[in-house]
């Protein structure tokens, strides 16, 4: 019986013995839905604009092609039964199923991460598949979290799904796409250059001005542009005619110009909140050569590329039992960091408080013999209590 039963009234016997060792609050939260999120804009904004696009392939192609190493048993209770460790490594590293490579299958996963806030895996006990997440329905429960999970009329279990959710306010079931924040950019973005499409194709601005002082009929009119137009196409570099008549006069009406029209600077300004909300250094997008290009690339892989990489990790290491970490080894940007790693653990091998087969296993190099063994330091120059102790060993003097 909880804590608080007394207060509200409750007993023993009026309770459900499975719902009080359960979430006492689950029950408010059993919502019934499938991706919230408009994840069709996403995914058009990802197919036409440059830096969505580009941002987001960064991201996909740089977790996917991170490997990780399979360690020990848990303490955690798995949720596959009877899988061996060699399995899961090789489910993980080589062949998830019979159909795809490891690579295709994680790019698969990330961009679903990215545009919809979810990636959902089936094991179905001997390979694991991708399953679109904006056709997926998460279904609720007041006492087990999860009932069920529904794509397409077919349901699956929770024993069976692999879920993996981004950060969310609103929800504890589906997260939040990244891109989400930055919609609004997209949509400026692509009314800018929805307007300069318009803008150009339709000859908005005229290349002279035909003026009349008689008042001309519109057969005329159509007539003289048709007749210009066929001697000086604009698709071939002519420019538009437009003609005035009955003494009308032309003026600026505007200051607006070419160059204001292009509007580069809004574009590249809005580029930044876009890369910027995914995760992105803006520098490592720019062209040229910059000397911050390497910290900045150290902070990508640490704040973005390695915590959407972690997340995946924590979600495996749950259902198969086994600890799941991503082995950064062959990462360039994060090199001086193994630098740094090999000096820390060369130092505790050499002091006898670890040894040379769990500095190995940590820094992702094979198991060799004969070094299990802690290493006791060698002390060369004599005790300091005692000079007569420690030292060169004493020699026997031979007859």
């Amino acid at each position: 019986m909880a804590w608080y039963d007394r207060f509200i009234g409750r007993k023993v016997e009026d309770a459900d013995e499975t719902y009080l060792k359960l979430n006492p609050v689950q029950q408010y939260f059993q919502d019934i839905n499938s991706s919230r999120e408009d994840h069709t804009s996403y995914e058009k904004y990802y197919e036409e604009l440059e830096i969505v696009n580009r941002g987001v392939n960064m991201i996909v192609d740089d977790v996917a092609e991170i490997p990780v190493r399979v360690g020990g048993p848990t303490k955690a209770k798995s949720i596959a039964k009877g899988i061996k460790r060699s399995k899961v490594d090789l489910l993980l590293n080589l062949e998830p199923n019979l159909f795809q490579d490891i690579s295709t299958f994680k790019r698969n996963l990330v961009t679903d991460y990215l545009l919809d806030g979810n990636i959902f895996i089936y094991y179905d006990g001997v390979h694991l598949y991708h399953i679109p997440a904006d056709n997926v329905t998460i279904h609720g429960d007041s006492k087990n979290y999860i009932e069920k999970y529904t794509y397409n009329d077919v349901d699956y279990s929770p024993d069976e799904i692999i879920h993996i959710k981004e950060n969310s306010f609103y929800s504890i079931y589906r997260g939040v796409s990244r891109l989400k924040p930055a919609v609004r950019t997209m949509k400026i973005i692509k009314a800018m250059r929805n307007f300069q499409d318009n803008f150009f194709n339709n000859g908005a601005v005229p290349g002279l001005v035909l003026k009349s002082p008689n008042t001309l009929s519109e057969k005329i009119k159509e007539r003289m542009i048709q007749s210009w137009t066929a001697r000086y196409n604009p698709a071939n570099g002519g420019r538009r005619p437009l003609i005035l008549d009955g003494g009308i006069e032309v003026d600026d009406l505007t200051n607006v110009n070419f160059k204001d029209l292009d509007f580069q600077n809004s574009i590249l300004e809005n580029e930044k909140i876009i890369v910027k909300a995914l995760g992105i250094p803006y520098l490592m997008l720019d062209s040229g050569n910059n000397a911050n290009i390497r910290p900045n690339m150290r902070m990508y892989y640490l704040e973005t590329i390695l915590p959407i990489h972690r997340k995946i990790n924590y979600a495996l290491e749950r259902f198969f039992g086994f600890e799941i970490k991503e082995d950064t080894t062959d990462i360039p940007a994060l090199q001086p960091e193994m630098r740094d790693q090999s000096s820390y653990y060369t130092s505790l091998v050499n002091g006898g408080i670890i040894t040379a087969a769990e500095a190995r296993d940590r820094l992702g190099f094979d198991e060799i013999d004969n070094t299990q063994d802690i290493r006791v330091p060698a002390n060369i120059a004599g005790s300091a209590g005692n000079p007569n102790e420690g030292g060169r060993p004493t020699e026997e003097e031979e007859d």
